[in-house]
């Protein structure tokens, strides 16, 4: 690697000397939470695994990109959770929202930065030095239980405000089957998960399952995704099993993959947003390798996916993991025949949680009752399920479009849609309409060679009218260079609709 490239290392170790815990860090374990702000959005993030439960961290930063999260974000989250320290990268753009936001965050009282000092800042490394050698584990009523709060997620707040999800100290164990028969990962073989530190796909798709189960964890985050740089990482270093939203598949695939030595990949899951059938298949004819979906939530583990056990099915999400209870239920609360659309929901949650699942909103009890008091908790997603036990994701309860007495899911259209050579990808969202009450709408991001035109519209409308039903055709299309995003990768409907509302 470069030798300009900002080195930071960072030793993490279970076994520290006796000794009395003092300053900040002591303050800091009476604290309700810490927020971490500012993801180490770098070039290149290496984490490598040694002998004695010891993990090293190497971070090579070339440059760092302007953060997820602005003052308006942090002032709700650090309000929500009753902060009262919040954890930063030095980083001009992170640490401005952060100053921008303290004021109005009453219960903040200690900022500390990583990386480099900053101002009146509590610098972590000057801070940790305070703390003795050795780890003296409590014991009695001080120790830690399974059942014990480990942490809080934020939801991504795609269909309404992000909520505060809690997790005991059992949630890392339900992701051994996320890792070891979902994504498949091998012990002492590179793992890669695409998704940024912080967020609860990081934990799900990086930390507890892949390291419980052996495996070696390759990061390679990104300021831009730029789809080149990351097969040549990919082939570089050799990643055995790969996990990454489906959109970056998508654009991976407008460029000469044949190009690349692929041979060393044995699996490829993706999650945050549905596989539509020709990204499958197209991936598959260029590698031999078939796109194994997964289906979850920041409340759970993988719930539903292609394990590996099963033949993936193009577009399909999978079956149910052994963990869960897992049905669908139709408006009457039966369960739904073969090809019936239906809510998913886990059964049995008022007898005892499974292992995985979330325990409850933080602060909200009422929430959490509605969630979690009655025979099972309700996903609020939608999908169908076919005679041989498949399950095909519709979309969220919000994200379903309800046309002249018609509903209509989204990923069935924006599957038809990406079927045609000059869309790359594609959200299919409900826009209002006086007569209809709701038409269905399609935001496009066209492929290199192709320009917006009339003519490209109506081929495309004819396109969906003949690959599904004539009424789910996009009444509207409107082409954009970029979708919005979450920093999973999932695409904000919820913000496309929200425009198209106050037009």
């Amino acid at each position: 690697m470069a030798e300009n490239r900002e080195r930071q290392k960072i030793m993490a170790s279970g076994k520290r000397k006796k000794g009395k815990k003092n300053g900040l860090f002591a303050k800091l374990l009476a604290a309700v939470i810490i927020i971490a702000v500012g993801v180490f959005a770098a070039d290149y993030f290496n984490i490598f695994t040694f002998e004695e439960w010891k993990e090293f961290f190497v971070i090579e930063k070339e440059s760092v990109a302007e953060g997820e999260l602005t003052a308006k974000d942090i002032v709700y989250r650090g309000n929500a959770a009753e902060i009262t320290a919040i954890v930063s990268i030095n980083d001009d753009f992170v640490i401005n929202q952060i100053e921008s936001a303290d004021c109005d965050i009453p219960s903040l009282k200690h900022k500390i930065v990583v990386g480099e000092k900053y101002s009146t800042w509590d610098y972590f490394e000057d801070e940790i030095q305070k703390f003795s050698d050795i780890f003296e584990r409590p014991v009695n009523d001080e120790a830690n239980k399974w059942d014990d709060t480990m942490l809080i997620y934020f939801t991504s707040g795609t269909t309404g405000m992000p909520k505060m999800v809690k997790h005991n100290f059992a949630h890392p164990l339900g992701h051994i089957v996320t890792a070891k028969y979902w994504q498949q990962v091998q012990e002492n073989k590179l793992h890669m998960s695409v998704s940024d530190s912080g967020w609860a796909k990081f934990g799900w798709g990086k930390i507890y399952g892949q390291w419980i189960c052996g495996a070696v964890i390759f990061c390679y985050d990104m300021d831009k995704f730029i789809p080149l740089k990351l097969l040549e990482k990919i082939t570089e270093y050799k990643v055995t099993t790969f996990c990454a939203p489906p959109t970056m598949f998508r654009f991976m695939l407008q460029e000469d993959v044949s190009k690349f030595d692929l041979s060393n990949i044995k699996t490829c899951c993706i999650a945050g947003e549905p596989l539509n059938p020709q990204v499958f298949n197209d991936w598959y004819k260029l590698t031999g390798l078939k796109l194994r979906e997964g289906f979850g939530q920041t409340e759970g583990t993988v719930l539903i996916a292609n394990f590996k056990w099963m033949e993936p099915s193009a577009g399909s999400t999978g079956k149910p993991s052994p963990l869960y209870d897992i049905r669908l239920i139709n408006n009457d609360g039966n369960d739904c025949k073969p090809g019936e659309e239906g809510t998913i929901v886990i059964y049995g949650v008022n007898k005892k949680l499974p292992i995985g699942l979330f325990t409850g909103y933080y602060h909200n009890p009422e929430l959490t009752d509605k969630a979690l008091g009655g025979e099972y908790y309700d996903t609020g997603d939608m999908a169908v399920r076919d005679e041989n036990g498949y399950y095909w994701f519709m979309g969220r309860n919000d994200d379903v479009i309800k046309c002249s007495g018609y509903r209509i899911g989204p990923f069935e259209v924006e599957s038809a849609m990406i079927e045609h050579p000059s869309v790359v990808e594609c959200a299919i969202t409900s826009a209002p309409d006086p007569i209809r009450g709701q038409v269905v709408k399609a935001t496009v991001v066209l492929a290199k060679e192709y320009t917006p035109s009339e003519e490209l519209t109506k081929e495309l409308q004819e396109h969906v009218k003949r690959t599904t039903a004539p009424y789910k055709y996009p009444r509207i299309i409107e082409y954009v260079n970029e979708l919005p995003k979450t920093i999973g990768g999932k695409i904000k409907r919820k913000e496309i609709r929200m425009q198209d509302n106050s037009k």
